[in-house]
């Protein structure tokens, strides 16, 4: 005989915070760092889309890289427990927040994810599909996940199915890949210097950089190429074919990201080379996905957890990944990727974006928002048997632009109790 399922908690408050605008410490948008840091251009140049502008070439903050910052959602349950999410979008991802997502969540049960984030972005279509919205979703998605997981008292990765390997290695994303390896990572990834924009002679220092790199590294150790939507069809195929000879592992992102047929090209132009191609960071959902996957034309996909969709659309884009033949190695997002990797098979390495100013230390990715955020040693990330995402939210630097009354709350709340339910059976199609 079955016994009743126990009475679970509903979602009670939904609140968005970003961090106060003095502090330097750059929460959960990687880019909002002090001007000379190395992911700033602080020790070599990084090529970007703004590359093409003079004025806006040497740092990429001039043109605004960091405008949004930090968006932390934290959602709270009718019991107290509480769930935290983040990704960018400061001011505007809080409004979105707390005056449009909020309704779908508050009241609703944790565990119904599938019905709130398809709610969620169904509601924003005509101002969403990409960017800060889908990010704005992210980060409410993740909360609910951390929160289901602290409510169930186990972790966001046995949630998902649970671990499919013992431990994770990682890579890192570094201005000094010579301290990567250092370090114990695995490999290592750099910044292409030069864009199209500067000509022969930026080609050629692009390579006389990587090169410099891979005789300081050895020539066993990986090294990989990010060109963050910086380059053209060209370029990419002639930079590529140029760094292969010197054990380029991967190419990453050297094309906008809503180029499918670019990327296309490159891949038939490329076909036989040993350089693998990869893309994703700055792509958005399933459907965004789904182009780049049905195309094969790159043999990794990096979406960014915080920024696609969170977990519940992370584990379709997985899937999808899965019967392309594709691996998925996100990009950044720290335990919101990590416990998704430790879930899937073909997730078999992590990144960790080094977030030190001259990239000689290793530090919170999110810096001070999770003072007990797990950090990469020896080449893996391991994490700590605690449940939901296992870190505790420090709201010291954080403030809340677009609060709402307990009274708001639980009006949105008794909306989603008390909604009707369909009396009447009918084919549903």
């Amino acid at each position: 005989m079955s016994g009743k399922a126990r009475e679970f908690p509903r979602v009670k408050a939904v609140r968005a915070y970003t961090m106060a605008a003095s502090m330097k410490d750059q929460g959960s948008d990687c880019h909002d760092v002090v001007d000379d840091h190395w992911i700033n251009g602080g020790l070599a140049p990084i090529a970007n889309p703004m590359s093409g502008y003079l004025q806006y070439r040497a740092f990429r903050k001039s043109w605004g890289i960091n405008a949004l910052g930090t968006l932390v959602v934290e959602v709270e349950a009718d019991d107290g427990t509480t769930g935290v999410g983040v990704t960018i979008g400061g001011e505007p991802g809080c409004y979105i927040v707390e005056r449009h997502l909020s309704r779908f969540v508050e009241g609703q049960d944790p565990r119904d994810v599938e019905l709130m984030w398809d709610q969620m972005f169904r509601a924003t279509l005509n101002y969403g599909r990409k960017g800060l919205p889908i990010q704005a979703i992210s980060a409410v998605d993740l909360a609910l996940w951390d929160l289901l997981g602290r409510l169930r008292n186990e972790p966001v990765y046995a949630l998902l199915g649970g671990k499919t390997k013992d431990r994770l290695p990682v890579y890192s994303t570094t201005g000094r890949p010579d301290l990567a390896k250092e370090f114990g990572f695995v490999g290592a990834k750099i910044p292409c210097p030069y864009g199209p924009d500067e000509g022969d002679e930026g080609l050629r220092k692009n390579v006389e950089f990587f090169k410099g790199w891979r005789e300081k590294v050895g020539p066993d150790f990986p090294l990989s190429l990010d060109c963050y939507m910086a380059l053209t069809v060209p370029y990419a195929i002639r930079l590529a074919k140029e760094l292969e000879p010197l054990g380029l592992k991967w190419i990453e992102e050297f094309l906008p990201p809503d180029d499918y047929e670019g990327y296309g090209e490159v891949r038939k132009a490329l076909r036989g080379s040993k350089v693998l191609l990869t893309t994703g960071e700055h792509e958005y959902t399933r459907y965004g996905f789904r182009q780049l996957l049905s195309s094969r034309c790159v043999d990794v996909i990096q979406p960014d957890i915080t920024w696609l969709g969170g977990i519940t659309e992370a584990r379709r884009v997985v899937a999808m990944a899965s019967a392309h033949d594709v691996l998925v190695i996100p990009h950044g997002s720290s335990v919101y990727s990590y416990h998704l990797q430790y879930a899937f098979r073909n997730c078999p390495l992590a990144e960790f974006i080094n977030l030190s100013p001259k990239a000689d230390k290793i530090t919170p990715y999110f810096g001070g928002i999770f003072p007990d955020e797990p950090l990469p040693k020896d080449g893996f990330i391991d994490l700590p048997p605690r449940a939901g995402f296992g870190v505790t939210l420090c709201k010291d630097n954080l403030t809340r632009p677009y609060q709402r009354s307990e009274k708001e709350s639980s009006q949105q709340a008794n909306q989603n109790i008390e909604r009707k339910v369909p009396e009447k059976a009918s084919f549903p199609f």
